[in-house]
């Protein structure tokens, strides 16, 4: 099939917003972590916010719990950003559910205390914000997938980042 002249290619077509296309009230709830995508300014803060608050619930950081929570947010998160990109064009700020996944990836097998929860936050913002190697090949992918992955990569580095703060007992020096 060939595209008319003067028509965008696939390509560009899939970069533009259709602010027509329907995207259904749970995929809308779920993609922008619970509506905090909504938030005008900052809006993967408040899904990192959202984020840790939900790990802070007692029992959400036993592997048994966080694990398959990463694995649904990663598989339903990228098929509902997906949905919400194809409105409002590509990574969309209404999509933070990345941010949650990020954020609990950041949090996994780490011992849980307020001062470590802390220093991930901040580190995590830092690294979704800079985006390192390969997040930012991640980020220009198109689709769910690739909004989901740039913070999988964020959240590892953070992961790995916290687990040496945290051994070396650096997070202690917070007045927490």
């Amino acid at each position: 099939m060939s595209i008319p002249p003067g028509s965008p290619s696939r390509a560009e077509s899939a970069l533009v917003a259709d602010p027509s296309f329907h995207v259904p009230l749970p995929a809308r709830i779920f993609a922008s972590g619970l509506f905090t995508g909504y938030v005008p300014f900052a809006s993967g803060t408040f899904g990192s916010l959202a984020a840790l608050g939900l790990y802070l619930i007692p029992g959400f950081e036993h592997p048994y719990v966080i694990m398959p929570a990463c694995a649904v947010v990663l598989l339903l998160g990228a098929k509902a950003a997906g949905l919400m990109e194809r409105r409002y064009g590509h990574d969309p700020a209404q999509v933070t559910i990345d941010e949650v996944l990020g954020m609990w990836i950041s949090l996994f097998l780490v011992p849980k205390s307020l001062s470590a929860a802390v220093v991930a936050f901040f580190i995590f913002r830092i690294l979704d914000i800079i985006k390192p190697w390969p997040a930012r090949k991640f980020d220009s992918l198109r689709g769910g997938m690739g909004i989901m992955m740039d913070d999988v990569v964020a959240g590892v580095y953070t992961n790995l980042l916290v687990h040496l703060i945290v051994r070396l007992g650096l997070h202690t020096i917070l007045p927490l």
